[in-house]
Order: C-alpha cells, then structure tokens, then sequence
C-alpha cells in the first residue's frame, strides 16, 4: 500500500540536522493541498448527497479508526459551537468507543461485527449520511459499518489514501487522496491525516453553508457558550444589523443570545417571537429574511 512504503525523499532523515528534518516534513506536507485539490470533482456530488438527506431530518455520521476516527469525531463535535447544530445531527463513532480518544486500542480497528454493532446502536437508515475515513481503505472496523449502513439505505462515503482499496469499492461516494509515502513510513497520522482533515473541514463546512447555517462568511449560527463566543456573537449582530455595541448587546439579550433572530429583530422591526417564526418560515436562512 502507498501508505506503508518507505519514502524516498525522506530515507536519510536519521542522519540530518534538526533544520533539515523540519523542511523535509514541510515539503511533504505541501503536497498534501494539492492531492486533495485532485478529489474536488468527487467531493462535490458527496456533499450534494449529504446536504439533500440532512434537509430531510438526516444525520451526518462519520465513523473510523484511531486519526481517522478522531478527526472523524472532532469535526462532528465542532460542528455544534461553529453551526449551532443540536448534538446527536452531527455524529463522530471511532473504533474502541470513547476511550480510543486518548488511548490506542489494541485491535479495535480489526473488529468488524463492532462496527456493524455501533452502526446499529444508532439506528442507522435510509434517512443518513455515513462517512467511512480510513487511510488505509481496509479497515475491518470502517469496513462493516458502512456495509451495514448500506443495508439500512444510508448514502456511503468513504475516505481512503489508498488505491485500490476495499473501502472505495464498498460505498456510493468514493473518495481517493492517494497523497503517497508518509515521512515516516507507515505514520499515516502525518500526511494522511492532514489530507482528512483538510477533506472533514471542506465537507462539514460546505454542507454547514448549503443548510443555511452562516451569511456570507459570518457564523450567524453560534452558539454562545463562552465569553469568546459571547463576543463573537456580539460582533456579529453589530456588523450585520449596523449597530453599535450596546444595541448589539441589548438586541442579543433579547433574542435567547441567537443573532439570526437579534439581526431580523432589528432590520424588520419586530419582537422576538415575530423574528423567530420569520425565520421558521424561510427554513432558518437569514438572507431569505433579511436580503
């Protein structure tokens, strides 16, 4: 596999300067934006098929093993603060359960009846959307959940460095970044990891905009649960409704901290309540609301 052969830009990198090191690693991961530039024309329709079964009530579901399932469950647990996205919508599952978050799990990944158990034990169906990440495309783990998924009439994306691999051949989206060599052979969590996030980022986010979820490039859907976020949401409503801070604050104290309905409360003159079924009406897009 591409993802355990021995890179030969990087074969002396024992017997290098600290420097040296650093700029190896870098020129490696530059490559890496470039590989994932190539899938562009595949992720498209992914998303497409996403966003249409998440209008529906559907959920996103990621699921995978050691980076990959942790890069799976961090961009599903960001998508709650960033898109205001109820928790249970967006749903990271990784071989191991919760404590493979901070600790290797032995063997977990091999397991492909606890992938079809995890599957099961949120009620997959045809309703959702589930993305299988794997660097290697062969993960046992990765590999019964999104069969199950299928067998229950989720769409299936999978997400592999490899090619050809079993994960590509199992799902309705397949998704190759074969971005070669790791620095360290084997060391997927290197550029293969930064090519899935970089792919995790670009998916979430464009879903996020096609369901409404920010105007222009504004969060508009923050959910205010820290100081910073308080602030945020502040400098939100005072750029997008043209206020200063303290009818920012005042408006935002009004609506429950939720600037969509604190900016429609201002541009429509209205309370809260009228502001609130406003947006209902528009299916929570502001734009349709306010222009």
């Amino acid at each position: 596999m591409l993802t355990e052969q021995a890179n030969p830009n990087t074969l002396t990198i024992d017997q290098i300067s600290t420097q040296e090191i650093l700029q190896r690693i870098n020129q490696e991961d530059m490559t890496v934006a470039l590989a994932v530039q190539q899938v562009l024309p595949q992720l498209a329709p992914a998303v497409d098929a996403i966003v249409a079964r998440m209008e529906k009530g559907g959920r996103l579901i990621y699921v995978g093993s050691g980076t990959s399932g942790r890069l799976g469950v961090l961009d599903a647990v960001e998508c709650v603060p960033t898109f205001g996205v109820p928790h249970g919508l967006v749903i990271g599952m990784i071989a191991g359960g919760v404590r493979a978050l901070t600790q290797a799990i032995e063997g977990a990944e091999d397991d492909t009846n606890a992938g079809r158990e995890d599957m099961l034990s949120i009620t997959v169906s045809a309703h959702d959307a589930v993305v299988g990440i794997a660097a290697s495309g062969v993960t046992p783990y990765v590999l019964g959940a999104v069969q199950t998924a299928q067998e229950h009439g989720a769409i299936t994306i999978g997400i592999s460095c490899n090619v050809p691999a079993p994960l590509l051949d199992a799902v309705h989206f397949p998704i190759a970044i074969p971005v070669g060599p790791e620095v360290i052979a084997g060391s997927t969590r290197m550029k293969a990891g930064t090519a899935q996030k970089l792919l995790l980022n670009m998916l979430s986010t464009t879903v996020m905009v096609k369901l409404g979820k920010v105007y222009g490039n504004l969060m508009v859907d923050v959910q205010v649960t820290n100081a910073k976020l308080a602030r945020r949401a502040q400098w939100l409503v005072k750029q997008i409704a043209e206020v200063d801070d303290s009818t920012a604050a005042d408006l935002l104290l009004k609506a429950g901290k939720n600037v969509k309905i604190a900016v429609i409360m201002h541009k429509r003159g209205v309370n809260a309540e009228e502001a609130r079924a406003l947006l209902q009406h528009a299916g929570g897009w502001l734009r349709q609301v306010i222009g």
